[in-house]
Parts: structure tokens; sequence; C-alpha cells
């Protein structure tokens, strides 16, 4: 038999082990920005045409190389920053794997620039596919220029999984920002098909935080600054009342390297405990500095997962330090008494006390079901209403009345059950009807229960009226029949870059809807309508939500854009839990639930409603 293990060609592997590395332009643009970093840069300029589709380009005035370096950072596994296998745990660079540049070069067309300060000439190198096209001297500026043409254009298969422009955008968006986010000392700026995106000056951090999410975070952001002999911890965190569901800008980062950590993130909330509405998260700015040697960045590709040696006690710390800045700059509410011109009220003393506690009598034997002479209704509850000239109600209803009125979770039974004015009915509690509906009963304000053939079923009330206006609202969108309405007071509401290429898409979509924003320049925008019917909701929070629902799902088509919008809007105005329904608007929230052309889910997949059969209730009760 012959043998059937053999080499896999170069070209064959970079393409491979760009599988991992180079997942989309926004990867490129990651490994690039990071080396000019590592160079010592202090000016990055990025340019990107098509979303990084058609080009992608970066200048730095770093430290350059030489002609041998330009040739051999193309090759797997070329490093300047690992000799031996310690080094890989006293790491403080970005890249040091060798594998980015290879990678690169593996699905694209590259061409390199490069010169260094001692040099009087610089090196062009040309790379397509792996396959080296030119190499000559050229005159250029020190540091380097690094230009990547059609990505994955010899991957096709690759290349048709890459989103719409405006989501491989704001992919490319958001990695810039986490790099700009810990290199406040140096300029960056970004230009996407000529339009200038971010012109980021030399700051200090919390300017920098400012110019790539905006102004607004001045007045939310709270400082943290610990030192342990473990680790610092150093950063800002917002204050309790910038809490929001959906859109918060959370960062880590360790050492220079942005990272993921969800245990890090549970400290962080946790110190907020009792202080923010549950689900809902703050944004945080939050360095570590640690010992190389304790952690771990070599667990991922894309080395967003970090390993630490001492994770528990971090948690501590980190936990300790945000409630530790919550607390000394007096962000936790506190209630001051003016004292000056307050009254002079004596001290009780039960010594000198006279007055007597009044006293009470109660009737234990009162029924208002007993029969009485007088004339009119006895109210029972608000509600009930029994017409006292009835004959006698037999036993078996007085013990009814006895266990209602001991049970907590009446609302809206006492509002749906009247006795029938028709005198030839028999008085039994088989004389009980509902009014002109079937009766339904809430429970803890949360829950319709209403009776069916089949058993009880049982309706969550606010995910059945989600179901409803999702519906209505995709009617409307389809039917352009949305009305604004006009808001007293235009708040302004302000968009990252990264949010808002995803607004932008989406803008003509909310305007039919009924939203009126106005530009200001800079990523904010007046909100000076929304669509009517919406009273009682925060315009700003509204379409902070909708933008941010957006984001997440990355929306590409119109058909998505509306749902995502339909459904945004559908939690916003859907009747929350616990708010007390009458049974006419019990009865009216299930019929147009089951005109829905989905009753048993939301649009997000949650089940609406459940059934518990007869057969069930019985082997319950025995």
């Amino acid at each position: 038999m012959s043998d059937i293990i053999q080499l896999l060609p170069d070209s064959v592997a970079n393409q491979i082990a760009a599988g991992e590395v180079i997942q989309r332009p926004a990867s490129v643009i990651k490994e690039l920005v990071e080396n000019a970093v590592d160079a010592g840069a202090r000016n990055i300029h990025l340019t990107v045409t098509d979303a990084g589709r058609t080009n992608i380009q970066v200048i730095d005035d770093g430290k350059g190389m030489s002609e041998t370096d330009a040739r051999l950072a193309f090759e797997r596994h070329s490093t300047s920053k690992i000799r031996k296998a310690d080094d890989l745990f006293a790491l403080r660079t970005m890249g040091f794997r060798g594998e980015a540049l290879a990678s690169i070069a593996a699905v694209a067309q590259v061409e390199l620039k490069s010169r260094q300060a001692t040099d009087e000439i610089g090196t062009l190198i040309r790379i397509s596919g792996s396959r080296y096209e030119k190499q000559e001297p050229c005159s250029c500026a020190v540091g380097s220029l690094f230009s990547v043409s059609n990505i994955f254009y010899n991957v096709p298969a690759r290349r048709k999984f890459l989103k719409s422009n405006s989501t491989e955008l704001n992919n490319i968006l958001t990695a810039f920002e986490r790099i700009a986010l810990v290199n406040p000392q140096i300029t960056f700026t970004l230009h996407s098909n000529g339009t200038e995106v971010f012109n980021l000056r030399a700051a200090n951090l919390r300017q920098r935080i400012l110019d790539v999410f905006g102004k607004r975070f001045n007045q939310e952001l709270l400082p943290v600054n610990v030192e342990t002999t473990m680790c610092k911890v150093s950063g800002f965190v917002g204050k309790p009342e910038s809490a929001r569901k959906k859109g918060v800008h959370q960062f880590f980062f360790v050492n220079g390297r942005y990272m993921k950590h969800p245990y890090f993130n549970k400290a962080v909330m946790a110190a907020y405990d009792r202080l923010v509405p549950q689900g809902e998260q703050v944004p945080y700015f939050l360095y570590f500095d640690v010992d190389p040697k304790d952690i771990d960045v070599n667990i991922h590709p894309t080395k967003t997962e970090i390993k630490f040696e001492n994770e528990q006690a971090i948690w501590q710390i980190l936990s300790a330090s945000v409630k530790e800045s919550i607390g000394m700059f007096n962000d936790v509410p506190t209630i001051d008494f003016d004292t000056e011109d307050k009254p002079d009220i004596p001290v009780y003393n039960p010594e000198m006390s006279t007055a007597a506690a009044p006293k009470i009598s109660l009737n234990p034997g009162y029924n208002p079901f007993k029969s009485s002479s007088s004339t009119g209704a006895v109210p029972m509850g608000s509600g009930f209403s029994v017409p006292k000239s009835k004959p006698q109600v037999d036993e078996k209803w007085e013990q009814l009345y006895e266990g209602l009125k001991n049970q907590d979770d009446v609302q809206g039974m006492e509002q749906t059950m009247v006795f029938s004015d028709d005198s030839s009915r028999d008085n039994t509690p088989d004389s009980i009807i509902a009014e002109k509906s079937p009766a339904h009963y809430q429970y803890k304000g949360k829950y319709i229960m209403t009776a069916v053939k089949s058993g009880l079923m049982i309706i969550d009330q606010h995910r059945a009226h989600v179901r409803v206006l999702f519906e209505q609202y995709l009617r409307q969108l389809a039917d352009r029949t949305f009305h604004s309405q006009k808001v007293l007071f235009p708040e302004v509401v302000q968009f990252p870059m990264s949010e808002k290429v995803i607004f932008e898409k989406i803008l003509p979509e909310m305007e039919s809807m009924g939203f009126e924003l106005e530009d200001l320049g800079g990523g904010s925008y007046a909100v000076n309508s929304v669509p009517g019917g919406l009273e009682g909701l925060n315009p700003l929070k509204l379409v902070q939500d909708m933008v941010s629902s957006a984001v997440e799902k990355g929306v590409s088509a119109i058909d998505e854009i509306n749902q995502t919008l339909a459904l945004s809007l559908a939690r916003q105005a859907a009747i929350p839990q616990g708010q007390i329904l009458s049974n006419e608007e019990m009865e009216g929230l299930v019929n147009d639930l089951f005109a829905c052309q989905n009753v048993n889910y939301t649009p997000d997949g949650k089940s609406v409603l459940c059934i518990l059969r007869q057969q069930e209730i019985e082997h319950l009760l025995g």
C-alpha cells in the first residue's frame, strides 16, 4: 500500500491558518494596526474602501523595516518578539506568533512600502496569494504603508460569506475602537470611501473615551484606580443612572490588550447590586496591569480570551475597587434634611401620655350574602354587587365567598362576575354568568387565566401584547400608516461611529414609522417626533434601544430591518408585568392575540401561553 500522509503546500497551509486569524476585513485591520502600535508609531492613518472588500490601507510612522525584515515578515512563524519558549510568558506586545502577515498575504493582494530612519530608501514588496510578485527599492517615508486589496479573491467560498458593507464596516469600527481606547497616546484617523469617520488626537484616557463615544459620557463616568501587589486596576465605570438594557459599552483590557471576560463582568455588576434595575448593564472601561507570567494570552487565535492565574482574587479586587469608586464619589443617593426653621416637636413620653388608644368593635359573623330587608346592593370588593332583593343565597355560595375574601390574588375576578338580572334563574352558584364575554382572572398582575374546553389556559400578558403590537407595527410599516407625534421637549441622542453606520441605514425606515430625527452633526440627533400612541415612553431611550437591537442583529435587508424595528418598538410599548387589567382590557388583549398569525410564540421565540389540561388538574387534586 502506498503512503497517504503528505505535507501540505505552503500556500494551502497559509490559507488554513488564515481561516483562523483572518475572518473578515476587520481582522486584517486589527492585525495591521496592532503591528503599527508595536512598531512605536505615534500617528496611524487607516483608509478603507467598500468596507475593506476592495482595499484596506494602513500608514504608520513607526520604526519601519529593513529590506530583509520586510521579506521575512510574510513568512509563517516569523517574529521579532520571541526567541525562546519562556518569552511567551513575558509578552507586552500585541502580535507575536508570526501568522498575521502570512495569513493576510495568503488570501489577498498585498503591497508593502517600508523604510527605517537609518536608511535613505525603502523597500517595496508585492504578494498575491502567498506568491511574491515584486521586491525592489522605493522612495517612501519612515515607517510602513500596507495596502491590502481584494480580500478572499482566491477563496470565493469565504468571500461570499461576508456580510453587507454596513455590517462589515461596523465590525471594522468596533475593532478600531478597541485599539484606539487602549492607546490614547497615539493619533488615529479613519476614512471610509473618502469620508473622514474618526480623527482622534493624542489625549488622556477620559478624553479618548469622549472622542470615541461622545461628550454625553462626560457626566456618566466615575474613575477607578486601585493598585495591589497582584494587579493594578484603573479606568472608568458608569454611574448607576447610565444603566441600559441594550447597547452598553463595556471594555476590559489587560496589559494593553482587549479581552472578553464574563466572570469579571459579574464582578463589576456585583458592585451595582440593588443600584440598577435587574437585567440592565452599566458601561465601563477598565484596564488591568498584571505581571505577564500570571496570564496566558495564547489560548485563542484572536487572543481575546485570556486566562488568569489568580482569577478569584482579582475578581474580589475588581468588585471592591468599583464599589469604592461608587461610594467615594457619593454616587449612592442620600437624603439631606434642611433643619433650618424646623418646628419644635417634643419627645414622646409614654408615662406622661393621657390619650387612650381607640377601640374597634368587629362583627365576626358578618356576611353580605345573608338576606336583608333593605333595598339596594351590598358591595363585595370592587365590581361585585349582589342585589338585596334576591332570595337567600344558598350555603355553597357563602362558602365560596368565605374562601375568596381570604385570597390576595383576585384582581380581575371581582370585576368579571355578576348575578344575572333574570329572576327566572335559580339563585345558585350556577347562576353566576360573565358580562357578555368569558370571565378572565389575572394572577399576580402577570398572567391572564381563562377556562377553555380542554382545561385552564394561562397567558403571559406582556408577551401576548408584544406579539400583538409586533404584527400591528409590521402592517403599519408595510402600509406606511404610522402617524408622527411631536415631543414637547426634544432630546438629543448621540451615537458612536460604530452605531452611526447602522443607524443611518435604518433611518429611512424609522422615519416611515413616525420618527423625526434632526442631524446636529458629530453623530448627534435631536428626537423631534415619535410614532403616535407611545405616550409615556422615553423617546431618547426608545431610539437608543432600537438602534442597539439593529446593531446586535447586523441588519441587511429591508424586511429584517422592519422586523427588528417592529420588535424593538413592541417591547417598549407593550404593557409591563405587574400592570392590573380590567376584564374588558383582558378580553381585548386575548381577542387581539388570537387574531395574530402566531399566537404561541413571541417574535423572538418565547412562549406566550400554555394550557393546564383538565386531566392534569384532576391528577394534581388527587
